[in-house]
Order: C-alpha cells, then structure tokens, then sequence
C-alpha cells in the first residue's frame, strides 16, 4: 500500500531548506510515495493549507534559498486544542508520515503533535544557528557562515581604510557557533561569543588590551570584533558607547541581521540537506518515529527528537583553542 508523506518547514528559515524538500519529492517519487506540503509551518496543519508536490516543484530548486513551502511561528498550535486539531487535519487527509524541517523549537511542536497523534513524525535539523544537540551541523549553518565571512571581507576594506574599530553582529539566537567560525574565517581580531561570556566589564577590559596592545607595536590599525546576537547586555550600540568612550577613538557598530539567512546555499548545505532529506524518506514506514535524521562525522544519525534540546550544543574546542590563539597574537 502506496505511504502519504507530509513535509513542512518550521520556525527561521535556512538555506538548503528547499534543497531538502527537492530531496525529499524525489525519494518519495521513486518510492511511489504521495507527497504534500504544508503551507507556513503548523499553520498549514490548522487550517489544512497544503498543496501537493512531484518532480515538476524541483527544476532549479537546489539553488533556491527560502522555503517554497513558506515558514511562520504559530501560537495557536502550542495549546492541547490546536495539536487536537491538527491531528484531525493529518487524519483527514490520510497522512502516514510527517517530516518536519526545522530548530529546536520545530521540533517541540513536533513532540506536542505526537500527544494527539500516532502516525509517525521524523525531524530533519534546519536552521542557521547550529543549536540542535545531537548533529555536527544543521542545514543552512555553512551558508550562514559564508555570508557573514563575505560581509566582514566588506568591514575590514573599509576599516583598514580608516584605521578604525568595527563591531560586526552576527545572528545564532542563543548560541556562538555563527560567530566564533565566521570570526575564524575572516581573521577577526576578536569574538564573544555566549558560551564564553562571563562578566562584560572583563571583557570589554580584554578587548582594549588587544588593540592597546596592537596600536603600540603598529601604531593607527583596524580592529574587527564579531559578537554574537543577544550575548552583550543592553546590544551592539551599548558595547560601541562604552568602548568607544574608554579608547577616545570612533567604533562603528555593524548588525548583519537577516541577511545571513538568505542566499543560494552553498555546496555543503545542499549536500548535508539531500542525504537527510533520502535518509529520512528511508525510514517511512518503519517504527521510527520521534526521531532526528542527523549526521555525525558524515554518517547518518537517528536521535530521539527531546534529546535535541535536552542540552546545550559545545562549541568545538579545537575552533576555541584556535581563536584564542588567534586573538591572543602580538604583531
């Protein structure tokens, strides 16, 4: 008996997210599998907008940032009435599988669907900020990477051009993987990142010796320093005022926001998102369900969805030893 698949994408968007779907359409076709995607997350599931996919909704997809399956947050869906009803949505129309692109948070309300649901539900981890416990990267995170790296590139012309202090925030919600690799990446004289934020006085003193220190061996020099999102009490213009005031000199505050999550992903992200996106098609059917479909040193992973945030993802040491060492050097 031919499966009736469900797909729909969660919470921020990620480049690579389509490139999963395109994945996804195509493993369900050579399965004889129906597919249907759901429209704006778990709106879709509530007011049972969906459309049907095939091999006609893959041309030129791959390269495709965004979600053509669209992306919202949905409060409605976090009460016990709203699971009810989008249980009777998925039951209506037959549905066998869901596969859920997305965070943590997606996958929360995954979990909370499963109380009013008994088909099986997997997870493919979508998301810039690289914050699911349980995977070496999520999809879209190496896109992100590269557009904010690209983006520093830009500062670091013109802050050579000025000699002249930049502050360059990028996103990673809670979490320092974004900025800490786009620091490496980039050669950033400096980053802070959450895990390794403890007092902003002592930090902010860190950073005035690191250019203290440079501008006595070299005289007027450019300084780049990457912060995370949310990580520096009172944001990015706070820590611009006060630094500026202690080294009597102009720092430019600059916030890349959203545009870290659009783009063409790149060769990584559509990679990582076509093996899960196969994988996860592999196991419909099976008993697995409440799952993450992952990869740990290139090897597909099965996690249970609650242990996906039941930790703090680390930071990997060997890029924080790497940093410190960077940021540390006299020249």
């Amino acid at each position: 008996m031919s499966k009736r698949v469900a797909v729909l994408t969660s919470g921020g968007d990620a480049p690579g997210m389509n490139a999963c779907i395109r994945a996804i359409v195509i493993a369900c076709e050579t399965k004889g599998y129906t597919l249907i995607g759901y429209l704006h997350g778990y709106n879709g599931l509530l007011n049972q907008e969906y459309e049907t996919l095939s091999l006609n909704a893959t041309h030129n997809l791959i390269q495709q940032g965004g979600t053509i399956l669209h992306s919202a947050r949905c409060e409605a869906f976090k009460s016990h009435q709203g699971a009810k009803d989008a249980a009777k949505n998925l039951q209506a129309l037959g549905i066998d599988t869901l596969i859920v692109i997305g965070g943590d948070g997606s996958f929360k309300g995954a979990q909370h669907l499963s109380t009013c649901w008994d088909g099986q539900i997997l997870g493919i981890p979508g998301t810039i900020d690289n914050d699911v416990a349980g995977c070496d990267a999520t999809v879209g995170y190496y896109t992100a990477i590269d557009t904010a790296v690209s983006s520093i590139d830009k500062v670091r012309d013109t802050a050579d051009a000025f000699e002249r202090i930049f502050l360059v925030e990028v996103m990673g919600r809670h979490a320092g993987f974004l900025a800490l690799n786009a620091a490496l990446a980039s050669a950033a004289d400096y980053v802070i990142v959450p895990e390794r934020f403890d007092n902003e006085q002592q930090e902010l003193e860190r950073i005035i010796n690191q250019i203290e220190a440079r501008r006595k061996l070299k005289g007027p020099v450019s300084f780049i320093v990457v912060v995370a999102e949310n990580v520096w009490p009172g944001g990015l213009n706070t820590l611009a005022e006060r630094l500026s005031s202690h080294m009597q000199s102009e720092v430019r505050p600059v916030t890349l926001g959203h545009v870290q999550r659009g783009g063409s992903p790149v060769s990584q992200d559509r990679l990582l998102a076509t093996k899960l996106g196969t994988y996860a098609v592999g196991l419909v059917g099976t008993e697995k369900t409440l799952i993450m479909i992952g990869e740990v040193d290139h090897h597909p992973v099965e996690v249970p969805l609650k242990e996906t945030w039941a930790y703090t993802k680390p930071l990997d040491e060997c890029s924080v030893e790497t940093m410190l060492a960077t940021m540390n050097q006299r020249y």
